[in-house]
């Protein structure tokens, strides 16, 4: 079991870090003029490997998928805010996982997950730039990540009841 675990965090790392390339490529600020605004597809699968995979390996996905990232299209600064918001989202979505099912959904949990990145990635901004002046835009942020991270949830919730019905998870993550 350890070793299909294992592969399927191995995967879901590539998978995440394929989407985060292909968000990348969409021009997303050509639709919404806002800095900083992305779809957070990458997420997706942090999200589903949390309900499905569980926590450590959760995190380990979310830790390779940053570091990988940086390391192929991006930079010191895009690993910093990347691995600020990725985490507080992670240890906020932590918190609520024992009542997932309960009193969360994944839509909940994502856009609980998505306002705790952007707040985040604010504090991460207001470091780098030595500037409270950027707590100014976390409303914004705010806004359009909760909207994201709804939509995220909405997505997670299809693959884990597609995979479910196709017998690849077993109720007990589920």
């Amino acid at each position: 079991m350890a070793a299909k675990r294992m592969a399927a965090a191995g995967m879901m790392t590539a998978l995440a870090l394929a989407l985060a390339y292909l968000e990348a490529l969409v021009p997303l600020q050509a639709v919404i003029p806002l800095p900083g605004v992305r779809l957070g597809l990458a997420n997706i699968v942090t999200l589903f490997a949390l309900v499905s995979l569980g926590k450590g390996y959760a995190v380990s996905i979310l830790a390779a998928r940053c570091v990988l990232q940086a390391a192929m299209f991006g930079s010191v600064a895009s690993f910093c805010f990347s691995i600020s918001g990725g985490f507080l989202a992670m240890l906020v979505m932590i918190c609520m996982l024992p009542k997932y099912g309960v009193w969360f959904s994944a839509v909940g949990m994502s856009a609980a997950g998505a306002a705790a990145h952007q707040i985040g990635q604010i504090f991460c901004s207001a470091v780098f730039f030595q500037t409270a002046a950027v707590f100014s835009y976390l409303p914004v942020l705010l806004a359009v990540g909760l909207v994201s991270g709804c939509l995220t949830g909405m997505v997670c919730i299809l693959a884990l009841g597609k995979l479910k019905k196709l017998g690849f998870l077993s109720d007990r993550l589920c």
